[in-house]
């Protein structure tokens, strides 16, 4: 089974709308969105059915008994992150969750065991398993659990399909080049990064080519939009060519593609310029895949 993952160096480059398209056009089994921080795979692959909802659980927070506790205000004095403060109208020290980092100092350094690290809900796993295995998620708000969310959204995926016969799973992975890319990246045989023909799209690109080059994956390029500045357009074309990276095409920036996603459709539903443009990208994505480039 092949692993196609498509990132982009930055957000609004097209990286959701190629991933959709390519999921249409290969009529893949098996996806993914990894972009827990604001997944929006969905909403133009619509599922026949309701998902599987699980908690997810990241790091352990701290919890304040406040019966066992003194006072003593040791917690606070030797919390690193300020999460712990004294509430001068109930008279007891309590925890900010949101800025708690569960490193257990806290637990540790109470003299009356008031303290104790507990499981919190980091996130919600998503799992549709008609018509497609789509394994999606989404994060709490203030969670840093991102990449560990990533991963299970990877491994609930995996585990669905390893009994069945898939050939290719296509994953929409998340902007930059942070820990959910870190952890999307892993096991991927193929990265395909959506550029966009601006300074700062050439530059995020470059940072997300190398970080995948580190990890010693596979990487090619498109870009999206690529008439709004021919000039850039080549400089990422020779840029490839420099690097000897595969360059799999350019995309349009098509008003007809605009609508057909504002319909909550994929590019390749509708008639459009973009759409065969995105047709010709995974021709050749498809071929890289199984070392045959066009």
């Amino acid at each position: 089974m092949k692993q196609l993952l498509i990132l982009s160096g930055k957000g609004g480059t097209g990286k959701t709308t190629l991933a959709s398209a390519f999921i249409k056009l290969a009529k893949a089994l098996a996806y993914a969105d990894c972009d827990v921080d604001a997944p929006n795979l969905h909403l133009s692959l619509h599922q026949s059915s309701a998902p599987f909802i699980s908690d997810y659980f990241g790091l352990p927070k701290a919890f304040i008994d406040p019966v066992a506790c003194s006072d003593c205000d040791l917690c606070k004095q030797h919390c690193r992150f300020d999460a712990i403060q004294f509430n001068v109208e109930e008279q007891k020290h309590q925890i900010d969750l949101f800025s708690c980092e569960g490193c257990g100092v806290c637990e540790r350094i109470c003299p009356y065991s008031a303290i104790s690290l507990q499981p919190v809900s980091a996130g919600k796993l998503f799992l549709y398993s008609h018509p497609h295995i789509f394994s999606s998620a989404r994060l709490e708000m203030g969670s840093g659990a991102t990449g560990k969310l990533v991963t299970a959204v990877k491994k609930q995926l995996l585990s669905e399909v390893s009994d069945k016969k898939v050939s290719l799973t296509i994953i929409d992975g998340s902007p930059g080049i942070g820990c959910p890319v870190i952890a999307s990246l892993n096991g991927a045989d193929l990265v395909l990064i959506v550029a966009e023909p601006s300074v700062s799209g050439m530059n995020d690109m470059e940072r997300i080519i190398e970080t995948a080059q580190k990890l010693m994956i596979t990487v090619a390029v498109c870009v999206n939009k690529f008439n709004i500045n021919l000039e850039n357009t080549k400089a990422i074309e020779n840029y490839c060519k420099r690097c000897n990276i595969a360059f799999a095409g350019t995309i349009p920036f098509d008003k007809t593609a605009v609508e057909a996603i504002n319909k909550g459709k994929t590019i390749v539903d509708e008639d459009c310029a973009a759409g065969d443009a995105v047709k010709k990208v995974y021709k050749n994505i498809v071929s890289l895949l199984f070392d045959t480039m066009l």
